[in-house]
């Protein structure tokens, strides 16, 4: 049961960050503008890794 929530909550946590960096889409930009990067696609990939590694099999 505990893998199942947490199974949930990296969902949760992953679509967030979707959403987020759909989100900051316009701020990503701008700051891309001014020579900054945001580091949303990091962020994204480790919440991925994370949440298929804990896939059922």
């Amino acid at each position: 049961m505990i893998t199942s929530v947490y199974r949930a909550t990296l969902f949760a946590l992953y679509q967030l960050c979707i959403v987020v960096g759909i989100l900051m889409m316009p701020l990503a930009i701008a700051a891309q503008q001014a020579g900054v990067t945001l580091p949303i696609h990091r962020v994204l990939a480790n919440v991925e890794k994370a949440y298929e590694a804990n896939l059922p099999r």
